[in-house]
């Protein structure tokens, strides 16, 4: 029987998520060295038949120096000048690393919004697969020109969870400064490591920390976005970047996340629960809590207490309980206005055209079974 390290030292399609810290020097400039030896990693991973995509943190970082910034600067606008100067000196970086073999880089630059609408994610899912099919590596990154903080993933980590389900990839390797998951930082005294992670009970007692000095996700991140691949299907190998010739050859390194084949969402469920722009609020009582979470049951509108927002047929809808506990999210199938007019109601009370599910089993993702 095949190993899961086994499986992601195999794996044909893989995305890379590198941190800030794993491309700057001690000053927070980009190090051309470093990017260099993760290219020549990378190249030798292609060379054996795999097709790569790197999500590439450090925009911000790679603008300070030009700017004259001392440090990372806390304001919006800042945070947005200085990335707009940082893509451009990030992507020439790459490229020019990329160069030393023959290959093309292509730098995808995406927000929540992107992902958030379906259409806009299927085009980038086509620009990446495209860049793919005629050899290029495609470089990853969160627009942080234009993203504000109300349409942002947050970090790299989450947006490589995201990429890696989008595109159908065989595996996530998340790299960053530290070698492997512990129970706490591993810098005290007794921190163990774990070499996997199968469930959510196997992370019980871990402390997770937050970002470092020139980056956006700590260790937190990571594990969060580790999970969100593997219930997307994706399993994930998370290490550091100083491993990575290991990571990308035998895979005996880190901490590696395995997915749960029976409860792994298929590709729309994914989306909606976790990357969609949710239109609107639906409130249910403790009956449908119950009937929606065993799965495979459509919404009915007797089971819905209230409603919030303009959202139209065919928007997603994110589903709340009673106590306002998030459910999971759907895609509706009636207007703001005319749900409002059947709430509470059992299909006989309702006109004929009212008597299909709110939110049809098919078109519901819930948060019940997650990792």
């Amino acid at each position: 029987m095949v190993s899961l390290r086994e499986e992601i030292a195999n794996a044909r399609r893989i995305v890379i998520k590198l941190g800030t810290s794993s491309l700057v020097n001690e000053s927070g400039a980009l190090d051309p060295a470093k990017i260099d030896r993760i290219v020549d990693a990378i190249e030798n991973r292609i060379a054996r038949g795999s097709q790569v995509i790197v999500v590439s943190s450090g925009a911000i970082a790679a603008g300070m120096g030009p700017l004259g910034l001392a440090a990372r600067p806390r304001d919006l606008a800042s945070k947005q000048a200085a990335a707009s100067v940082g893509q451009i000196h990030l992507a020439q970086v790459w490229g020019r690393s990329f160069a030393r073999y023959g290959r093309t880089v292509g730098q995808v630059l995406l927000t929540q919004a992107d992902a958030g609408s379906r259409e806009r994610a299927r085009n980038a899912q086509r620009t990446i697969d495209r860049l793919r099919q005629i050899g290029a590596v495609p470089i990853v990154n969160e627009n942080d020109t234009v993203a504000t903080s109300e349409m942002r993933f947050g970090d790299n980590d989450r947006l490589s969870a995201i990429v890696a389900t989008l595109i159908s990839a065989d595996a996530l390797v998340l790299l960053s400064d530290v070698d492997a998951l512990y129970g706490r930082n591993p810098a005290e005294p007794g921190a163990t490591r774990i070499d996997e992670v199968r469930t959510g009970n196997d992370l019980t007692d871990v402390q997770a920390g937050d970002g470092g000095v020139f980056g956006t996700g700590g260790m937190a991140a990571k594990v969060s976005a580790a999970r969100l691949a593997a219930r997307g299907g994706v399993p994930v190998l998370l290490t550091a970047t100083a491993n990575i010739d290991a990571a990308l050859g035998d895979a005996q390194v880190g901490t590696v996340f395995h997915t749960r084949p029976e409860r792994k969402l298929n590709a729309w469920k994914f989306w909606a629960l976790y990357a969609a722009d949710a239109e609107g609020v639906l409130r249910l009582d403790a009956g449908a809590v119950d009937a929606v979470t065993r799965g495979g049951t459509s919404l009915l509108a007797v089971g819905i207490t209230g409603i919030e927002g303009e959202f139209h047929a065919g928007d997603i809808v994110e589903i709340l309980g009673p106590d306002s506990e998030a459910i999971g999210r759907g895609e509706v199938a009636y207007d703001a206005a005319e749900l409002a007019t059947m709430l509470g109601k059992h299909s006989e009370e309702l006109a004929e055209h009212q008597r299909r599910a709110v939110v049809h089993a098919d078109y519901l993702s819930n948060y019940a079974s997650r990792l």
